[in-house]
């Protein structure tokens, strides 16, 4: 179990290192010339060697193997960074997460395809070295910022250590499992090879370890052999050193290996003082290496540290989703409970019992908010795949486009960013397909050869609004009418705005290509758009310039969890209505209706807008009461009004999904549970004003 859970670990940790190599290749490619870039790729893929020997993924760590190598090298300057180089990288990258998360479950399904473009990979090698050769001398193994504590160890088994049946090596593997080591072999009592008796251990050890453990479980990898050992496990004061760690002398002096007089004499001299020790037989070669070796793995961790920030200092833990997801439907039926008891403590004249409700009220509105909080993710986290995708699809058409992203810190509730990725995968390939022309058609029509697709995303009230513009060729009202007359959407001697032709395209099986190809004319992807557009409550807005491209604007709500409602009731009947579509409720004035066109509609301060009847649409019986209510509602451009018996008020709705029989439901997304305990259900706008003017078309 234990070790499934390991396992399970590093496969989350793959997969968000996976991201961030994808992240860092792509601005690579734009900034070929930043070095931190090329570290920030080669401890990505570091890291996923490293952790994947150490939970059996043994395919994913030799795979891996020959990238870092090379990209070792690109870090020396020994190799030209590419854009050869670059796509090989990337598609080794795609490869990796293919044996992580395909059919193989971690073992190489494709050898072939791997040996391929290990090949490939290694040609970039120069010919005198070989990737065996090549190993990562430079690469810090501390370089996990993460990491909590390092330790410096001094292992020196007694000579007879195999004798005992004890195998130091072992003993340096299980050390070494415990986190990130540097292990640095001491053989300068090894005799020459006609002296040496195998059964003798003239070895010994100084490691340098970065884990999580504490000193304890340290000293307990060599709880058998301590006694008749010279062992010493100390820690190194991470925090308390400055940046650039001890010197060499230093660490020398406090290894015991020299003593300060010595140190000091030595010091005169003009050479290095690793040099000078070895020539003044005080230490040994052996232990100068080992001592540079503990100095450049800690200053690599230092900067590591220093480099992260905030990050270093702020504790963070991994919660599995279906927690949050329960967390959230506890704090849901909380809110439920505190407004049953709030409309019971209504209806007491008791003081006493009002103040306890009021302060429920408060700490379950405060629980809501944080625990709200909790799920809501930047929605940069997806516009790294975004960028791989524009620069694939561009380069497979033949075109120049730049992807621009701002307001990546925008934070929006995971289900609706887990939810929201194909809907603007779609809208990308529609711009950079439909959208962006080729670079000649670009230039000569006095537009630079590159085209630009921004993605931009903001805080609007209690909406976050997403933008994707593009400076393309635009959208032509007459010619998508004539597709979807063609295709038998609407008929011929249709009168449509520009505004209403442009919504033609999300009609299903709606396209404008000539020809069907690998990216588009089947008419199945923005009708994509608009399903999950309507699952997500959100609203959709098209605008376009012919010669200077489309905008196509989506609000989003913050949360599909818990929102603020307007309770409203029809023939006894208790609905609830998103507020934030609400603009204003008036009195319905029955000699004020009219009709035009079948619809009926209703001057507000000299504004036409028509309106329906719930008590109609649902065929709710019974009689209308003699003062109606109107609740006008805003859904993208469009004002209507939704006439109902009464308004009761705000009401904070905790969302409960139907079931799959009312799935399907025109104009209902949901249902809560109001303060008394009964029901009411919510209503989905959008959906139901396009029924209704379905049915009345």
């Amino acid at each position: 179990m234990q070790e499934d859970t390991s396992r399970q670990a590093y496969l989350e940790e793959a997969h968000d290192l996976l991201v961030e190599l994808e992240s860092a290749l792509l601005e690579l490619e734009e900034r070929p010339e930043d070095h931190d870039l090329v570290d920030r790729v080669f401890r990505a893929m570091h890291t996923i060697k490293g952790s994947g020997a150490m939970f059996g993924f043994d395919d994913v760590a030799h795979f891996t193997h020959d990238v870092e190598t090379v990209f070792d090298q690109v870090r020396n300057g020994l190799i030209p960074l590419t854009k050869e180089l670059l796509n090989l990288t990337l598609a080794c990258r795609d490869r990796v997460q293919d044996i992580l998360f395909g059919e193989g479950c971690g073992r190489d399904a494709d050898p072939a395809q791997s040996a391929g473009l290990l090949e490939r990979m290694r040609a970039f090698l120069p010919e005198a070295e070989t990737a065996e050769e090549a190993q990562p001398k430079a690469a810090t193994v501390l370089d996990a910022a993460e990491t909590g504590n390092a330790f410096r160890i001094r292992f020196r088994p007694p000579r007879d250590i195999f004798l005992c049946g004890t195998d130091p090596g072992a003993l340096l593997e299980e050390l070494a499992g415990m986190g990130q080591a540097r292990v640095i072999a001491n053989l300068e009592a090894v005799p020459v090879l006609s002296e040496i008796e195998p059964e003798v251990c003239y070895a010994w050890w100084d490691v340098v370890l970065a884990t999580e453990a504490g000193e304890a479980a340290v000293r307990d990898v060599f709880i058998f052999v301590e006694d008749d050992s010279e062992l010493s496990v100390s820690a190194i004061p991470l925090d308390e050193t400055p940046a650039g760690y001890k010197k060499l002398g230093e660490i020398l002096v406090e290894r015991g290996d020299i003593d300060a007089a010595a140190l000091e004499k030595v010091l005169s001299g003009k050479k290095k003082l690793g040099e000078l020790l070895a020539e003044y037989g005080l230490v040994s070669r052996g232990r100068v290496e080992s001592a540079l070796a503990e100095q450049q793995e800690v200053r690599g961790l230092k900067a590591t540290r220093t480099k992260t920030g905030a990050e270093a200092q702020t504790a963070s833990i991994r919660v599995a989703a279906e927690k949050l997801d329960q967390l959230v439907n506890l704090v849901g039926e909380l809110v439920t409970v505190q407004a049953r008891i709030s409309q019971v403590v209504a209806e007491r004249d008791d003081p006493v019992l009002a103040t306890l409700t009021e302060e429920l009220e408060r700490l379950s509105d405060e629980l809501r908010d944080s625990t709200l909080g909790i799920r809501m993710l930047p929605i940069g986290t997806t516009f790294s795949k975004f960028r791989r995708l524009v620069r694939d699809l561009s380069v497979e058409l033949g075109k120049e486009i730049e992807l621009e992203t701002e307001g990546a810190e925008t934070e929006l509730d995971k289900t609706v960013i887990e939810r929201l990725g194909d809907p603007l995968v779609h809208l990308l390939r529609n711009s950079i397909d439909h959208g962006i022309e080729p670079p000649d058609e670009r230039a000569a029509r006095g537009k630079p050869r590159s085209g630009t697709i921004r993605l931009v995303a903001e805080h609007s009230g209690g909406e976050v609004i997403l933008h994707v513009r593009d400076d393309g060729r635009g959208m032509d009202p007459a010619r998508i009418k004539a597709k979807a007359v063609q295709k038998g959407l609407v008929a011929a001697d249709a009168e449509l705005s520009d505004k209403e032709c442009w919504n033609l395209i999300f009609e299903p099986g709606f396209s404008t290509a000539e020809a069907v190809t690998s990216v588009s004319g089947r008419g199945v992807g923005m009708d994509v758009v608009k399903r999950a557009m309507e699952e997500l409550r959100a609203v959709v807005d098209v605008e376009s310039v012919m010669g200077r491209g489309t905008v196509i604007t989506i609000k989003l709500p913050l949360t599909l969890a818990i929102i603020d409602g307007l309770q409203v009731v029809v023939g006894g009947e208790s609905y609830v209505i998103p507020l934030s579509l609400v603009e204003e409720c008036v009195e319905l004035i029955r000699d004020k209706e009219r009709e035009a066109n079948g619809r009926k509609i209703v001057n507000l301060r000299g504004e036409t807008v028509p309106y329906l009847r719930l008590r109609e649409w649902f065929e709710t019986p019974g009689a209308a009461p003699a003062i109606e209510q109107i609740v006008v509602v805003r859904t993208g451009e469009a004002r209507t009004g939704i006439v109902v018996d009464a308004v009761i008020g705000e009401h904070q709705t905790v969302i409960k999904s139907l079931g799959r029989v009312y799935r399907d439901l025109e104009g209902i997304s949901g249902a809560t549970i109001k303060g008394d305990g009964s029901l009411a259900l919510i209503l989905d706008v959008p959906r139901l004003l396009r029924a209704v003017t379905g049915r009345a078309a």
